[in-house]
């Protein structure tokens, strides 16, 4: 497996994996209404393209001509030496073959570079990828509510690594 920036004529790609991926992460846990609202409010070619104007980097896990799954992530996030996880799935015939935590692992070497003290991210409450986080080093630090509009509410907790 190796990993390789994504540039945003592949973004299309990105929302592949995303239309396979979330509603067997989320399926259990929201309505197909939230989803189908969430994938289209950050996941949309004007969404990603504007993440990756303000900072945002894109990463794919491929494996021979197959992507596997890809990681978004940001420096200095909101001004601080943290690497902020934004976006991290495999596609679900991936998932439990060590990708994930190759990635974890890509990203703590990015954030180290960049001179970044700590991973940071949020997981929704009811995730199951808790645990995975977990097994990694993060630890809970907290939880938030982020209203994201239509009435729909994001549960998470914050999770951060430290990267010495």
């Amino acid at each position: 497996m190796h990993i390789t920036e994504a540039q945003a004529n592949e973004f299309n790609l990105i929302q592949y994996i995303v239309d396979k991926t979330w509603p067997v992460a989320y399926g259990k846990i929201l309505s197909k209404a939230q989803l189908d609202y969430m994938i289209a409010l950050f996941y949309s070619l004007e969404t990603l393209n504007r993440n990756l104007e303000s900072g945002h980097r894109f990463y794919f896990a491929k494996e021979g001509g197959t992507v596997l799954g890809f990681l978004g992530i940001e420096h200095r996030y909101k001004g601080n030496p943290v690497t902020r996880i934004h976006k991290i799935y495999m596609l679900p015939e991936a998932q439990g073959k060590g990708v994930g935590k190759q990635f974890i692992g890509f990203a703590e070497d990015l954030a180290s570079k960049s001179g970044s003290e700590k991973l940071s991210l949020n997981v929704n409450r009811y995730n199951p990828a808790i645990g995975f986080y977990e097994r990694l080093g993060f630890e809970n630090v907290g939880s938030e509510d982020v209203e994201i509009g239509n009435g729909y509410l994001m549960e998470d907790y914050i999770m951060e690594k430290s990267l010495s």
